[in-house]
């Protein structure tokens, strides 16, 4: 049972009009190449270009049912191919950084608005999305249980480890930002210690603060008859823009997450509270965070 993403590595055209028939064009190609799913880099429909007050970020907003995001639905359901799109998303005074997943029928199975908003930049501007979901995907090579995390959410281990006791196969990461080798090893820890696979899409290098180096993680770090020597990555895209395809091994990572140690097998939770702790102490207080 194999389960292919496409990690959709684009430059954006500078408008809404050009990124949306860009966007099309490589789900068109992502479905060419066998895709179950297409995954855009963070907020599409803008490039990720954020302005610098709230007032100027809202022109570039669109609404969960506007003519840019239903044109991926529409197109998820004659291609017959689910579509993850990302953009700047306004609902009535909120303005959200979201994810919506379409399933190959068109239907909306997801609507992940990021919940680790980069408070220190501009998405001071934006709300924070208050929960992480999971859901059943049903694609041609079977149902799949995904969830999503958008860029800053991969830097808090929280973020993966709900979605997975959520009961997450698959983890869905848009992205915008340099993907240097400790991004790439956050992102590597995330799939190993949950036994989660996780697909990441980048923009390419040419994009302000970006590198390309989409990625994909399948978790399984032992098996045959070398497991010591088995490489969790199974995709690094180069800089350069283009769609690159990650094969996940759907029964494999199955059987393995049936039988390894990680994920929740062993877990204590009842040592954990202070995680769930609102206080923030030395050295981590910052004057610039938003509270939520």
């Amino acid at each position: 049972m194999k389960l292919t993403v496409a990690l959709l590595q684009l430059l954006p055209t500078g408008s809404l009009e050009g990124n949306l028939e860009k966007g099309i064009a490589a789900c068109t190609e992502a479905k060419a190449m066998g895709s179950d799913i297409a995954l855009f880099g963070e907020m599409w429909s803008c490039g990720y270009a954020l302005k610098e007050s709230r007032e100027a970020i809202r022109e570039d907003a669109v609404e969960a049912d506007s003519p840019f995001v239903t044109s991926f639905a529409r197109l998820a359901k004659e291609v017959r191919m689910a579509i993850a799109i990302t953009y700047l998303e306004a609902d009535g005074n909120r303005l959200f950084n979201t994810m919506s997943l379409f399933d190959r029928s068109g239907k909306e199975v997801l609507r992940y608005r990021k919940v680790h908003t980069c408070d220190f930049d501009t998405e001071q501007y934006l709300d924070a999305g208050d929960d992480f979901f999971v859901v059943d995907l049903d694609t041609d090579a079977g149902v799949v249980k995904v969830g999503a995390m958008i860029c800053y959410d991969r830097e808090f281990p929280e973020s993966a480890r709900i979605l997975m006791l959520k009961g997450a196969e698959l983890i869905l990461v848009p992205n915008a930002c340099p993907m240097e080798i400790n991004r790439l090893s956050q992102l590597r820890a995330r799939s190993f210690e949950n036994m989660v696979g996780i697909a990441t899409a980048n923009y390419p290098e040419g994009k302000i603060d970006c590198n390309g180096h989409s990625c994909a993680f399948d978790g399984v770090a032992y098996w045959g008859e070398n497991p010591e020597s088995r490489d969790t990555c199974i995709l690094e895209a180069p800089s350069e823009e283009g769609v690159y395809i990650a094969r996940f091994d759907l029964s494999m990572m199955r059987e393995y997450r049936a039988r390894e140690v990680h994920g929740n097998a062993y877990r204590r939770p009842r040592c954990y509270g202070i995680i769930v702790s609102d206080g923030v102490n030395e050295p981590c207080i910052r004057s610039d965070r938003v509270e939520r």
